[in-house]
């Protein structure tokens, strides 16, 4: 191929080398390129291959956890948790000091990949997660003498894998890496693989939380004057493993049940970032396909919006704050789930009249979708779509057990009407959001234009001067400035719709984060299931919604920009 040899002829110093992929089963292809293409496939499909049999592998050791636990036992889970992050370790040191250090490795970054939100989330929520981590010590260390080794060993590499994984996201989740490319899917689809094994532990494994709700029960009932006897389906063999410092254990067991959510949403969230620098592995981008601009955030010209949002916002933390001082007593009012349900009956519904209505009004647009190649924004509406399965899932859940049982009391009518409702909004949301997504970024009037001149570019058929250019860039930023000064009014409504959704969407990420799960603590549900069964319902779909709340609000801020 000529065309091919002239490539491959010595370039100058400051021109960037290509690395097209080989594989072995390609060798013989006739062009480059075709044999590039045929082997990126080929490394995604067996790095692929090696996530799925390690998942497959975690999953049979946690299932067989559950239905066997003499023969495999929660600390052989652990062994295999800690060699599958420790591997993951030293690849991720090898990236940071090896691959990423080689010349010409890192040719493009994908600017739509690694938003700051998202970095913020993964700082975040490890940060919760290693705070977990330290109180699991700190738990397991004051009870040795009836504690395993391995429950001090296991917390602490999660401490240290957290840590390095948090600083490999950071600084190079948006990297294409252009060397190495089979060996850099293998690590990353293996680091994928040990986080959702993690998140399925984290799932499924409930030992720890019977455990130190036993001896919370224990311990309130004491101070109430009450015998431990009252309960005796909560207590078991962990009265045998009891707490010499009472106040100390306390703190650590609180402590654990608050900030056990954050550490599935970490590592959902490391999954999703994970998945996009896989997709990337080997991705060259044309330059015409880099914004140069990117559309800032601006508080101009939304009113309604703000001030819905903010009376949402705080009204909601005025409910949360007082269902925690309620819920948290030994026997929770009925009173506060009363409230708890009614905020959320009149949130909902004007969420979902708002995204129903900006709906509408996309499709009376006349803006083209954006059709170019986007690993990030095809993750983003399948991560929409995968994480809304969980509030969905849960609502369904509890829908059946309220109507299945009898009694329609108030508290009945409240949980099961919240269910229906946040089932619709979430369908209604996704809507308005994907739809958002594909929406061109540009300006209403300007398409015609930005398109000519990004055909004259291509062709290199413009021939410009500094000073022409300089005139150029003038009148189009005076052009903006003046269609953004007059937006039309279906820009507005967007614009308001998007950020009254985002303020909406915070303080409904906020409240079962921090502690609110009236699912989970009414009772209801649990009585109809069984605590293990529904137990497993809460810990896969709550992470899965908290997630839904923080991905959607980084979706809403993209639709608001974009107007």
């Amino acid at each position: 191929c000529h065309h091919c040899k002239s490539r491959s002829a010595p370039a100058p110093a400051d021109t960037p080398k290509i690395h097209y992929e080989k594989f072995w089963l390609y060798r013989h292809c006739s062009s480059v390129q075709q044999r590039d293409r045929q082997a990126q496939k080929a490394g995604q499909l067996f790095s692929g291959l090696l996530a799925v049999n390690v998942v497959f592998l975690g999953s049979a050791f946690i299932s067989s956890m559950i239905f066997n636990k003499v023969a495999i036992t929660l600390a052989d889970v652990w062994i295999l948790l800690s060699i599958l992050k420790v591997l993951c370790l030293f690849w991720i040191i090898y990236y940071l000091l090896g691959t990423s250090q080689q010349p010409h490795a890192v040719l493009y970054r994908d600017s739509h990949a690694g938003a700051i939100w998202i970095r913020g989330s993964v700082l975040l929520f490890g940060s919760c997660s290693i705070l977990l981590n330290v109180f699991q010590i700190g738990y397991s260390t004051i009870l040795i003498h009836c504690k395993s080794r391995v429950e001090i060993v296991f917390p602490s590499i999660g401490i240290l894998f957290i840590c390095t994984q948090a600083y490999f996201l950071w600084h190079h989740s948006k990297d294409c890496i252009q060397v190495q490319h089979n060996f850099t899917r293998c690590g990353l689809m293996l680091t994928i693989a040990t986080n959702l094994l993690l998140w399925l532990l984290a799932v499924t494994n409930d030992t720890l939380h019977v455990e130190i709700e036993s001896q919370l029960r224990e311990v309130e009932q004491r101070f109430a004057g009450k015998a431990p006897s009252s309960h005796p389906h909560w207590c078991n063999e962990t009265t045998l493993c009891t707490c010499p410092n009472t106040t100390i254990c306390k703190v650590f067991q609180k402590g654990y049940i608050l900030l056990y959510p954050f550490n599935t949403e970490y590592c959902l969230v490391c999954c999703s970032v994970l998945y996009v620098m896989w997709k990337n592995v080997g991705r060259r981008i044309s330059h015409h396909h880099t914004p140069h601009t990117k559309p800032k955030f601006k508080l101009q010209g939304v009113v309604f919006g703000p001030l819905l949002g903010t009376s949402a916002v705080i009204i909601g933390a005025c409910v949360f704050m007082m269902y925690q001082i309620q819920a948290s007593s030994l026997v929770p009012s009925r009173q506060v789930f009363v409230i708890y349900y009614s905020y959320y009956i009149v949130l909902l519904p004007l969420m979902s009249v708002g995204a129903v209505i900006g709906t509408i009004i996309h499709a009376l647009e006349k803006r083209e979708l954006d059709t170019l190649k986007n690993p990030t924004r095809s993750l983003d509406v399948v991560l929409l779509m995968g994480a809304a399965l969980g509030q969905i899932g849960m609502s369904y859940f509890s829908i059946v057990a309220l109507v299945a049982t009898g009694p329609r009391d108030l508290l009945n009518s409240l949980a099961l009407s919240y269910s229906v409702l946040l089932i619709f909004q979430n369908i209604t949301q996704n809507v308005f959001v994907i739809d958002g997504l594909h929406r061109q970024r540009t300006p209403p009037g300007k398409e015609e234009d930005t398109k000519e001149e990004q055909n004259r570019e291509a062709y290199g058929q413009r021939r410009v001067s500094v000073l022409e250019l300089g005139q150029e860039i003038r009148k189009a930023s005076l052009s903006y400035i003046q269609t953004y000064s007059h937006l039309s009014w279906k820009r507005r409504v967007l614009r308001e719709i998007s950020f009254f959704l985002v303020l909406c969407n915070i303080i409904l990420w906020i409240m079962p984060t921090f502690g609110g799960h009236p699912l989970f603590e009414n009772g209801m549900e649990r009585s109809f299931y069984g605590y293990s069964t529904w137990f497993v319902i809460v810990n896969f779909g709550l992470p899965l919604g908290v997630f839904y709340r923080m991905h959607s609000v980084g979706g809403l801020l993209e639709v608001y920009v974009t107007a």
